[in-house]
């Protein structure tokens, strides 16, 4: 009021009334609060003493309106990390030393501490589940991410669209000469018709009621997705790659590698037949079930060091199937019945072939060598005193350069014939023109299609629970039904992981790289001096 009242800039200056009236406009009050302004100011002029002050509400105020206070706090539960409790809040408070910085005359009570954290915005709950980072760094998972995926990722990477987050349009820039490649995610997930929404609004006094012990049916539905087209089928919506299947012994059995192959065939067939303007690319996850080898290939994981006895003979066992029908035969008990068959040949360095079987007119004739034998007839010396394998198979490192030598198992493991052994489902898509890459193991946020299926159980857990399995299909198909903007934007975060990985990033620093964090957030020191070093900040 004074500063309106002396101030000769002011439209109110020398004119008392107005004067009082502008602070208490400004503080949302009426005439009433003039006048006490008026009155006040009067008392100040005469006795030039301090000014009342209104202590009302100061003696419920909490300790936490002190910000150096609010922040010391805040910086002693990052220390403490998941140890936090009220119980070492409340010693916090008592220390001598935080007494005496702050004027902290009395401890407080451990009740009053659970509200400081709550108002801090911690919350006793179970943590919310983040991007996992399990397996990500163990030796053979980064050579194959940095060495062989990555590689891969960047031959196509600027023959592709990217989409930009905000309105998921396509950002066209400097691209590479050759067809634009559509790179196409695999995956399968499982719906289980049981699988409902557990937390909703229920009135306190609701009853209890029965319910469905276990999951239920399960239906398993696998598909191939892209940011550029969504769900892999053809315009018309006709034919579509999709397969949908009741997993169990007693129904449609398990996904197998035969039904990769033939889905894939499939798939490629509508790409070939509905987009041939375009280079596609499969994408799938590193199983097993997408890994394997053919069933004669070479492997020396079980192979016997010497030639076996008089009478006795090693092969690979496989399961045995029906010669016209291709199906497995089983045995009385309903386990698969087992075969053995002969391992197909290797090959020497100047690529003639090596059989691992004696041959005809041998006085040993279809009888196995022997790794000894096999190592021997490529010009490794005698390996009579070598041993079979290192303990365990846990052999000696070697220096740069040197050969491993421990054991007749690693140096079979380490010829290139050996090493270099195409996969089922690589060599069907190179056969049929389209390239098959696989991801790293573990490495479940580089496949955008995760994140559709989280999309569509969402969905799925909102319909009514029924245990029919007609039901459980309609509802599952229902929920696939993505907006291809949503699609694109679950591509770009997969992107962004890329790209962190391509930087040298390691997943945990990757997944907070690529996290986004509002203002009141703070990273943790060690991951930032982490992310610091490799300029991500």
């Amino acid at each position: 009021m004074l500063n309106f009242y002396t101030n000769t800039q002011s439209k109110t200056y020398d004119a008392w009334g107005a004067s009082s009236c502008q602070p208490a406009i400004a503080g949302g009050r009426g005439r009433y609060c003039a006048l006490k302004l008026r009155k006040l100011t009067r008392q100040f002029i005469k006795d030039r003493s301090i000014l009342p002050v209104n202590p009302y509400g100061d003696w419920n105020e909490s300790m936490l309106v002190d910000e150096d206070l609010a922040n010391d706090i805040n910086l002693y539960l990052q220390e403490v990390g998941r140890e936090i409790s009220a119980k070492k809040l409340q010693q916090y408070l008592a220390q001598d030393d935080v007494c005496a910085k702050h004027g902290i005359e009395k401890p407080i009570a451990e009740r009053t501490a659970r509200r400081y954290l709550n108002a801090l915005g911690y919350r006793f709950t179970t943590p919310k589940k983040g991007q996992y980072a399990d397996g990500h760094e163990c030796d053979d998972v980064v050579f194959y991410r940095q060495n062989v995926f990555l590689p891969q990722w960047r031959h196509i990477q600027h023959r592709m669209d990217s989409w930009i987050t905000a309105d998921c349009l396509p950002e066209y820039g400097p691209k590479m000469p050759g067809l634009q490649v559509i790179a196409w995610f695999h995956d399968e997930s499982i719906f289980y018709a049981h699988d409902r929404r557990k937390r909703a609004w229920y009135h306190k006094d609701a009853p209890a009621t029965p319910y469905r012990k276990g999951e239920g049916a399960s239906l398993m539905i696998a598909d191939f997705v892209s940011a550029d087209f969504g769900w892999l089928c053809s315009p018309d919506g006709r034919r579509t790659a999709r397969r949908i299947l009741k997993p169990g012994k007693n129904k449609d059995g398990y996904f197998s590698n035969e039904d990769i192959i033939e889905q894939a065939e499939e798939a490629i067939s509508i790409l070939k037949e509905c987009y041939p303007q375009y280079e596609h690319v499969l994408i799938y996850d590193n199983a097993s079930t997408h890994l394997k080898r053919p069933e004669d290939s070479l492997s020396a994981r079980k192979m016997p060091k010497g030639t076996p006895k008089e009478g006795q003979n090693w092969g690979i066992e496989v399961t045995k199937r029906d010669a016209v029908s291709g199906k497995i035969i089983y045995k009385a008990d309903g386990k698969p019945e087992k075969t053995k068959i002969h391992m197909g040949d290797a090959r020497f360095a100047d690529g003639t072939p090596q059989p691992l079987y004696f041959p005809a007119g041998h006085s040993r004739e279809g009888v196995f060598k022997g790794m000894a034998v096999i190592l021997e007839e490529r010009g490794f010396g005698d390996m009579s005193k070598l041993r079979a394998e290192c303990k365990k198979f846990k052999c000696a490192p070697v220096g740069p350069g040197q050969e491993q030598r421990c054991c007749c198992r690693r140096i079979l493991y380490n010829q290139p014939d050996f090493v270099n052994i195409p996969l089922v489902l690589e060599t069907a898509c190179k056969a049929a023109g389209v390239t098959a890459f696989f991801l790293p193991k573990f490495h479940c946020e580089l496949n955008f299609i995760e994140q559709c299926w989280g999309y569509a159980k969402r969905i799925y857990r909102l319909c009514p629970e029924s245990s029919r399995e007609d039901q459980l299909e309609k509802n599952a198909l229902n929920s696939l039904d993505i907006p291809l903007d949503t699609m694109r934007k679950f591509a770009n975060r997969s992107r962004r992981f890329m790209d962190a990985y391509d930087r040298g990033l390691n997943g945990r620093q990757a997944a907070w790289a690529t996290r986004k964090y509002r203002g009141h957030r703070v990273l943790p020191e060690g991951i930032m001096n982490e992310l610091e070093k490799n300029s991500v900040v």
